[in-house]
């Protein structure tokens, strides 16, 4: 499927051809120029991966509730030690996360 950039504002629409609008900034369809298969389908890929990103990010939210619970109920210290190491390393990751996503996007490879 091809895809287009509006050369306003940068949203990228899957399609045949362009919106006649752009959804994102209203730029008439004129202002759209199709993205090449090069490029095309390394938007498509980094789709696939930033849902893995964003689903991965879910998952270390889930992995923080869990160790604060353990953190609260501090059965003994070498949990509460075990929990706490959870926690950092969770929110260590979900930074990372965040970051790489921030280059996909200064890169294009976000659309």
């Amino acid at each position: 499927m091809k895809k287009w950039r509006c050369q306003v504002c940068g949203y990228v629409h899957d399609g045949d051809t362009p919106p006649e609008n752009c959804p994102k900034c209203g730029a008439p369809q004129e202002k759209f120029a199709e993205i090449p298969e090069a490029e095309s389908s390394l938007i498509t890929r980094s789709r696939i991966t930033n849902q893995l990103q964003m689903e991965f990010y879910s998952l270390l939210e889930r992995i923080k509730e869990v160790a604060e619970m353990g953190v609260e109920d501090a059965l003994d210290p070498a949990c509460v030690s075990l929990f706490n190491q959870a926690l950092k390393s969770a929110t260590e990751l979900q930074q990372s996360i965040k970051a790489e996503i921030a280059v996909h996007i200064s890169k294009g490879k976000w659309g």
